[in-house]
């Protein structure tokens, strides 16, 4: 039988009233489900059947008794109720994106593979409204050339050289609406141009969901990066399949799923074997499963996945120039500090401190927030010793080299190591480094 009928929309002025819109702010469901009851004449047992559930629960959150905070059942209400996706926090909605006009010329036709994968590359909260579109598209008139191509590409390198000098947060917008342009060109265009318009997008995807990891927004990242991989289905491109499978185990070990984590680091690698199991990707993902299971406190198999992972680069020694070049960031230097935070993970910070102070000193000049994460982790390592002075000192280093970097997940690290100073909150150094936070995040 078919569920109810979603409501045409709420009321604008609901949506422009500023008690609602601070309600939707806090996620105060109690004040957002009596607001929408009284301004909008949406009672709980049609919140209930909109949103899909049970009327008890409904008046439980009515009354307080009763939270709201899993996020899947918080965009349950964003769509039930038809409430915009950023008055919560979340990324557009899909039943915000204007559906594209109905063309009267008949698009070329396309195999039900390529049409299914374009289908559901344009599914979920990759598009954000914006009210130029339809210009930009006139103005392209349909047609997209070898140069178009080349340019977008061009766009989409400065987005990650931008990404790794200043954080990928603020890249967002401007991401999300690349990628929606791109898609809305696919639909146009016939081959070979649109297979090389699906392997942009799925570049744009994996970049918009790298954007949203660095920015803490998990759920929106993962779905982003289950687009890439929708779209990289269709070119068989089985690296890079791989590199997007590493960003989701990192991002699950940084999520608490460390078991979910170790599954996608080793998915990643079988990939990556499918493709010839290029050495230096080997290595790197062998360092994203030693993560894992670092976080799961699995001596055995992290320091196994560890000499995996060097002897994986041995392998790499002297065909850099065969890697692709999204991993030759992947050098010795890396490899070096990356054991050292997988064991500062597993609480060996003896073994742990030396490695990671050496790629800090190697890292001369290299990028802001690699450095930042480093410094971070050689602080951990030296408070698990009960080196408060060294770890308050390299805390500040995280700290400068944070100063301009829009990255949620660097200021959450220090957030982080912040509550760990809590048993020493009188001693001089931490109160130093406490002045020195304030002024430098508020």
């Amino acid at each position: 039988m078919p569920g109810p009928q979603p409501h045409q929309g709420l009321p604008p002025e609901l949506l422009a009233n500023p008690e609602w819109q601070r309600a939707c702010q806090q996620r105060d469901f109690v004040k957002v489900f009596h607001l929408v009851k009284v301004k909008a004449g949406i009672y709980p047992s049609r919140v209930a059947a909109l949103c899909d559930m049970t009327p008890s629960r409904v008046g439980e959150i009515m009354s307080g008794r009763r939270g709201l905070a899993h996020i899947d059942v918080i965009e349950r209400v964003a769509d039930g109720l038809r409430i915009p996706g950023a008055m919560l926090g979340l990324a557009h909605r899909p039943w915000e994106i204007p559906s594209p006009a109905t063309s009267r010329e008949r698009l070329p036709s396309r195999s039900a593979r390529t049409s299914e994968t374009f289908a559901d590359a344009e599914q979920g909260p990759d598009a954000e409204s914006h009210s130029d579109l339809d210009d930009l598209l006139t103005l392209a008139d349909g047609r997209v050339t070898r140069s178009t191509l080349l340019a977008l590409r061009s766009s989409v390198e400065d987005y990650w050289r931008r990404d790794d000098e200043h954080g990928g947060a603020s890249l967002r917008p401007a991401v999300v609406g690349h990628l929606r342009y791109v898609t809305q060109m696919m639909r146009s265009v016939r081959a070979p141009l649109c297979r090389d318009l699906q392997s942009l997008a799925a570049e744009l995807a994996r970049l918009a969901g790298w954007a949203y990891f660095d920015a803490r927004q998990y759920s929106t990242a993962r779905t982003h990066f289950t687009q890439a991989l929708r779209l990289s289905h269709g070119q068989d491109d089985y690296l890079f399949m791989a590199n997007v499978l590493s960003c989701m185990s990192l991002q699950a070990t940084y999520d608490g799923q460390p078991a979910d984590a170790v599954a996608l680091a080793c998915k990643a690698q079988d990939s990556a074997r499918a493709a010839g199991g290029q050495p230096l990707v080997m290595s790197m993902l062998h360092m994203r499963e030693a993560f894992a299971h670092a976080t799961l406190r699995d001596a055995a198999s992290c320091h196994q996945a560890i000499g995996r992972s060097r002897d994986a680069y041995e392998q790499a020694r002297g065909q850099e120039g065969e890697a692709p070049s999204w991993i030759r960031y992947f050098d010795e230097t890396k490899l070096i500090v990356d054991t050292g935070i997988a064991l500062a993970k597993l609480g060996e910070s003896e073994r742990a401190e030396p490695l990671i102070a050496e790629g800090l000193r190697r890292e001369t000049g290299a990028q802001q927030r690699g450095r930042a994460f480093h410094a971070f982790w050689l602080a951990t390592a030296q408070l698990q010793q009960g080196k408060l002075d060294a770890a308050c000192h390299s805390a500040g280093l995280a700290l400068d080299l944070s100063a301009s970097l829009d990255s949620p997940r660097v200021a959450g690290h220090v957030h982080e190591f912040h509550q760990r100073l809590a048993p020493y909150a009188r001693e001089t150094p931490v109160i130093a480094f406490e002045q020195r936070m304030r002024e430098a995040l508020g």
